[in-house]
């Protein structure tokens, strides 16, 4: 069965909506839904944007991601009923922070949406109480200093592009080039959907990206420096050692 189908009986049940209600929202007749369920058809591309955006996922969640793989407690609800696939919890239940690190981050940009890519990942705790959804990437490159590549930074979710306050400092997946670290401006004079991405390197050039191409943001909340080590030696076990040395617990 393909994961769309798997997908959409899932959401369904977490949404605790009838096959017929479903149908009726979609306007589409109920065999039709039900052969998307079993997997005997797939929804063309406009209708699969509806039902997307009928559960409020991504599109990504909804074609790449295994949502049966993913508990209901490990299921991010959001606002006005929006949720974010996946995260990890501990055993009572309480978010934990991810760690993307060097080698997994050309990863990110297929399997953020990916349960098994995200509970492959090592988790930490911060020494201090965090509030809302947070997670945390390793930095490339000299464009933001004065952090160095294989910082740390971690950070919160943020539901709503319209959230973005300009001339801060945000960790944001594109469609085009990954995760990125940069000052964002909201070029609303020039357009309403774009957004100006810049350096604190001022070698580094600003450039523009449309809101459509954005797929997560996440604003700063605090840096790890790993400065003592060389960009070829950020592995998985560096990252581990270094923040078991600032007192930060680690899972897994």
């Amino acid at each position: 069965m393909s994961k769309i189908a798997t997908n959409i009986r899932v959401l369904r049940d977490l949404k605790n909506i009838s096959q017929a209600t479903l149908a009726e929202e979609l306007k589409i007749n109920r065999s039709r839904l039900g052969s998307y369920e079993e997997g005997r058809a797939e929804p063309p591309y406009d209708l699969l944007v509806t039902i997307a955006d009928y559960f409020n996922v991504s599109m990504d969640a909804m074609v790449r991601g295994d949502l049966s793989k993913t508990p209901p407690s490990a299921l991010m609800k959001l606002g006005k009923n929006r949720i974010l696939f996946p995260i990890q919890v501990d055993a009572d239940g309480n978010d934990v922070i991810e760690v993307v690190p060097v080698k997994a981050m050309a990863g990110y940009l297929t399997g953020y949406a990916d349960p098994d890519y995200i509970e492959d990942l090592p988790i930490m705790n911060l020494p201090f109480k965090i509030v809302g959804k947070h997670r945390a990437f390793t930095i490339k490159g000299d464009s933001m200093p004065p952090l160095k590549s294989g910082t740390i930074v971690v950070g919160k979710y943020v539901e709503s592009l319209n959230e973005i306050k300009d001339g801060q400092t945000y960790i944001i997946l594109t469609k085009d080039d990954g995760v990125v670290y940069k000052r964002l401006y909201n070029e609303k004079k020039k357009s309403a959907d774009t957004f100006l991405f810049c350096s604190d390197n001022k070698t580094y050039s600003p450039y523009a990206v449309q809101g459509r191409n954005i797929l997560e943001v996440w604003s700063f909340v605090c840096s790890l420096n790993i400065g003592e080590y060389k960009t070829e030696d950020l592995n998985m076990e560096s990252v581990i050692r270094f923040l078991q040395t600032q007192r930060v617990e680690m899972g897994k």
